[in-house]
């Protein structure tokens, strides 16, 4: 495998890491609007189940990357 694939693929995995890290920001930003705004629970709790599964992704994408080599 050439050295130019290897960084392709590294510039590929940041760019997922980034992609989830800033979806699990906005999940966060929502959940304080909601929770300041006083809205139901339920809206506030889907934010919370969003920003936990962007959480969960980041370390799933960063992992992943590790065990293939990339």
């Amino acid at each position: 495998m050439s050295s130019n694939g290897n960084s392709e693929n590294k510039s590929e995995i940041k760019s997922v890491v980034t992609l989830i890290t800033l979806g699990t920001v906005a999940w966060v930003i929502a959940a304080l609007y909601f929770a300041i705004t006083g809205a139901e629970s339920k809206m506030i709790w889907t934010c919370v189940a969003g920003a936990a599964l962007g959480a969960w992704g980041i370390r799933y994408s960063k992992r992943r990357a590790a065990r293939s080599g990339i």
